[in-house]
């Protein structure tokens, strides 16, 4: 099995590098496979980003939406780990040809001042492990073809992570409406995605206190200065070279996604 994970991780890794996407991994995978052999392929690549010296900032929540999560049989979140040259910032231009078939989602980021080191944690452990908050953009990107992905998919291939942008407004926690806040993401001046607080697990901290027990159980805790990305707070929208999306979130500033026009 060893020999079996290293191969699919590979094929995930050479579908990134080559920007050409496979076929879903979850076909190949032999009987009686679980979400822990997808973070286990997914622990491969995390390893060789590290050896190749990419620099963990971060970890990004998945599958916050109960309407995804019923579409692909599950009952709690996914996670994938962020890098440091994942990330940009408010307005940057991102190189479109480094992705495949993205799309963005507008979430509410959180950078860390202490580590979530406890076996269990609550929503008070978040809040006073927290710096600040900043409205962010994930851009997501699988690896998969079509984006025919399954749990077992989408978990081996990094929770489909790809960037961040980061809003520069950083927000004290406990002056947002976690539930009610609303969302509008525009694209051309049109509303292309809306939600609030409560579409990603009833409350973005929820989401975080699962990701913090989460990695604590897999040996990987949360530290002072990781970035999280909590979940997205609406649909999810597809991206074409030459696109420019910004967020508004209630309590933050508007964050702006720029992508290249090139698509050489």
């Amino acid at each position: 099995m060893d020999h079996s994970l290293s191969k699919w991780a590979d094929q995930l890794y050479q579908a990134e590098q080559n920007q050409r996407a496979i076929a879903p991994i979850r076909d190949q995978l032999p009987g009686g496979s679980t979400v822990d052999t997808a973070y286990a392929i997914q622990n491969l690549n995390t390893e060789r980003a590290v050896s190749q010296g990419r620099r963990l900032v971060g970890r990004k929540i998945g599958l916050t939406s109960a309407a995804v999560q019923k579409q692909l049989g599950v009952d709690s979140p996914d996670f994938g780990m962020l890098f440091e040259d994942m990330c940009y910032q408010d307005g940057e231009s991102i190189t479109f040809q480094r992705f495949i078939q993205p799309k963005v989602e507008a979430e509410i980021a959180l950078v860390l001042k202490h580590d979530l080191d406890q076996k269990q944690h609550s929503i008070e452990n978040i809040i006073a492990a927290t710096d600040y908050a900043v409205a962010a953009i994930e851009v997501v990107d699988s690896r998969i073809e079509n984006w025919k992905i399954s749990l077992l998919d989408t978990v081996a291939d990094n929770a489909s992570s790809a960037a961040l942008v980061l809003g520069n407004q950083k927000v004290s926690v406990d002056q947002i409406d976690w539930v009610n806040c609303r969302m509008k993401m525009t694209h051309k001046g049109n509303i292309v995605s809306e939600g609030q607080g409560k579409a990603c697990l009833e409350n973005p901290l929820n989401a975080a206190v699962w990701l913090a027990d989460e990695m604590v159980r897999r040996g990987r805790p949360l530290l002072a200065g990781d970035i999280i990305l909590t979940g997205a707070l609406g649909p999810m929208v597809g991206v074409h070279a030459g696109d420019e999306f910004v967020v508004e979130i209630d309590g933050f500033d508007p964050v702006t996604a720029v992508f290249s026009a090139s698509t050489e």
